[in-house]
Formats: structure tokens, C-alpha cells, sequence
């Protein structure tokens, strides 16, 4: 099945690398404008160079998704490059500690909030009164298999990915008929970001998968491609695990 996104217009948090570039990739390929954002313009650059294929339907716009005003900057912008915002995907994250949740400081506890979890509300509010309460549209969150449970040392990180996957319900049911909203909840994936986890025990951690492997971006940017289409346009306020087999398991993973 071909999915076509002619005419849309995606913005894609996180987008410079892992996940969020791959999302992006996938999207542009199926023909929607993209607007591709994280902290570094930097790193932007260079992303939109590998996507140069695409040319004027790929843009790029600097802002930190912690910040309310840069999520209101983001969509603006998005706005005035393209004239329309029809999907949002909420990619970036962080997680700056691991250990105990009773010994993290509160810099770290609030930062990790801000982005994994309250970023969701910033950046779908100015979605939503810029574009999406007219016009309708669809949003997609990353979560985490991290939120289904419990584990030891990313144990806030996991928290924050849990309130992803209940936003993803909350704002499913208020901002329906309109606008839907799933979720992916990947396993563990290949991502700089993740590096920590996977570098030194990735043949171990993978003997554990039932595809015995672990994910690479462009396993959940397939399934994000699919979310955000019309093959998916009576499904809302689902999160689609895609892990590997990884939750199947008794030892549970870490995404």
C-alpha cells in the first residue's frame, strides 16, 4: 500500500538526528512539507542537507522544546513557510539522569520534565489554535515501552514516557472528532541518544528479543508514516508498541 502525504505539512520536534531525522525522512518521502526543529541550528543544517532531495518542502527552525515561546515561535514559523500544519510529532527527549528516583536533584527532574512531558501540552496547544481547532489534523507522541513499567536506574525518564502515553489518551478524547492522537512506544532503538544503554551489551541485550536484534529509526518511522496517514483514520488514543517482542518478554527493556 502506497501512502501518499501530497500537500501536508508536518512539524517533527528532535528532528536533526535518531528517531525524529528518520520520521522526517520518511514523511518527506511521502510527499508533506516538513519542518524539521531542535536546539542546534547546526545540526538542523546538516539534517536538511541530507534531505536536500526535497528541496523548498524541507525547512528548518531552531527552537528548545522545554520553552512554551519556542513552541509558539515553531508553529508560527511553520505557518508562515508553508500556510498550513497538519501534523505534529512530538519526537524530543531527554534523559539526563540514571539512578534512583529519590536521588535525582531537581534540575534534572525538572528539565526532564519539561521536555518529555509538558513540551506535549506546548507544542499540541499551539498546533491546535494555530491550525488544528480549524482545520483538523493529526498528532503523534513517541513514547517509550520504559512507560508500560517499571526498571531500574531510568526510572523518571520512564516516568515522564508513562504521562506520554496517558496525554496521548487525554488529548485523543478532547480533541476529537478533529484531530487524532496516537502514540508509538518504541523499545530499544539504535539512537545516539540511547547509546549508554545498548553500546557495550547490544549482542546480550538482543539474545533476550524475540527478533533478536535491536531497532533501528526507520522501524519507527515506517510505523509513524502509517500513524499519521489516512490508512490510520479511525484509529486515536492508541500507543503502538514497536519493540522487537521486547514487552513479551519477562525481563521487560528499556526504549
Amino acid at each position: 500500500m502506497e501512502i501518499l502525504l501530497t500537500g501536508k505539512t508536518a512539524v517533527v520536534t528532535g528532528a536533526s538526528r535518531g528517531i525524529g531525522l528518520a520520521i522526517a525522512t520518511r514523511l518527506a518521502e511521502a510527499g508533506a512539507n516538513v519542518m524539521l526543529s531542535s536546539r542546534s541550528q547546526e545540526n538542523l543544517d546538516e539534517a536538511a542537507g541530507t534531505l536536500a532531495q526535497f528541496g523548498e518542502r524541507i525547512a528548518t527552525c531552531a527552537a528548545h522544546v522545554g520553552r512554551p515561546a519556542d513552541a509558539e515561535r515553531l508553529v508560527a514559523t511553520t505557518m508562515d513557510r508553508f500556510g498550513r500544519l497538519d501534523i505534529l510529532v512530538n519526537n524530543a527527549a531527554t534523559n539526563p539522569y540514571f539512578g534512583p528516583l529519590v536521588e535525582i536533584d531537581d534540575v534534572r527532574l525538572q528539565k526532564t520534565y519539561e521536555i518529555n512531558q509538558a513540551s506535549i501540552v506546548t507544542h499540541t496547544r499551539a498546533a491546535w489554535n494555530a491550525a488544528m481547532k480549524q482545520n483538523g489534523g493529526v498528532i503523534l507522541n513517541v513514547a517509550s515501552i520504559g512507560g508500560l513499567g517499571p526498571e531500574p536506574g531510568i526510572g523518571w525518564y520512564n516516568v515522564t514516557k508513562a504521562a506520554v502515553i496517558h496525554l496521548t489518551k487525554q488529548l485523543a478524547y478532547e480533541l476529537g472528532p478533529h484531530v487524532r492522537v496516537n502514540a508509538i512506544a518504541p523499545g530499544l532503538v539504535r539512537t545516539e541518544m540511547a547509546r549508554g544503554l545498548w553500546e557495550r551489551h547490544e549482542e546480550k541485550i538482543a539474545s533476550h528479543i524475540p527478533l533478536r536484534r535491536l531497532g533501528e529509526p526507520d522501524d519507527i518511522a515506517t510505523m509513524a508514516l502509517m500513524l499519521v496517514s489516512d490508512a490510520t483514520s479511525w484509529m486515536t488514543g492508541q500507543v503502538v508498541v514497536v519493540d522487537g517482542g521486547t514487552v513479551n518478554q519477562p525481563t521487560g527493556g528499556v526504549g
